[in-house]
């Protein structure tokens, strides 16, 4: 019970203090779930946030449904999953409740401002966070370079192409490469 206690209190920090969705939240996760609890380790976060990437759901509940589950269970699943969306569940309905025009209020409308830029910088600290922990060999830099470079060139020019797109061709190269060169170590193998 401690445990499912300390799961729901800790997500409900996560979901009441970040703001910008689940990128932002990655860096936080990062620093309460590995760092400081050690209930996922670095490497489940990276492969965490890919797969919740390509999978329905938002990052952030994906991250805390995963963690949940491999601390306590389904119930601890459930624990850390309400903890990251009640905060956000409650401050939309209370916005909703008392506010009309929310971002028409001008101390509202200029603390999202600073909100957009902190919110852009700890996305920022999540992907180089996550690129220092990368697997440091040529393919994976050379796909982590170009889809830097077609992101940008996607958002620069207005191009109509998907993110998924983007992330099933690299993986679709990623794999072709790891399939070549299995085949060819069986075969320098089978040579032997």
């Amino acid at each position: 019970m401690k445990l499912l206690i300390e799961l729901f209190i800790t997500f409900i920090k996560i979901g009441l203090f970040t703001f910008g969705g689940g990128y932002a939240m990655i860096s936080v996760i990062e620093n309460d779930c590995v760092k400081q609890k050690e209930w996922i380790t670095d490497d489940e976060l990276m492969n965490l946030t890919v797969i919740a990437e390509s999978t329905p759901g938002p990052i952030a509940i994906n991250c805390a449904t995963f963690t949940g589950y491999k601390k306590a269970g389904i119930i601890g699943s459930i624990a850390a999953t309400l903890g990251v969306i009640l905060p956000s569940f409650a401050v939309i309905y209370l916005i909703s409740i008392f506010f009309d025009n929310f971002l028409e209020v001008t101390i509202i409308a200029n603390a999202f401002r600073g909100i957009k830029i902190a919110v852009g910088i700890l996305i920022l600290d999540a992907a180089v966070s996550m690129a220092k922990k990368m697997q440091k060999d040529i393919l994976s830099t050379a796909i982590m370079i170009c889809a830097c470079v077609v992101m940008l060139c996607i958002n620069i020019f207005a191009w109509n192409f998907s993110s998924i797109s983007l992330m099933m061709i690299a993986a679709a190269v990623s794999l072709t490469v790891f399939i070549i060169k299995d085949v060819s170590k069986k075969k320098a193998g089978a040579a032997e």
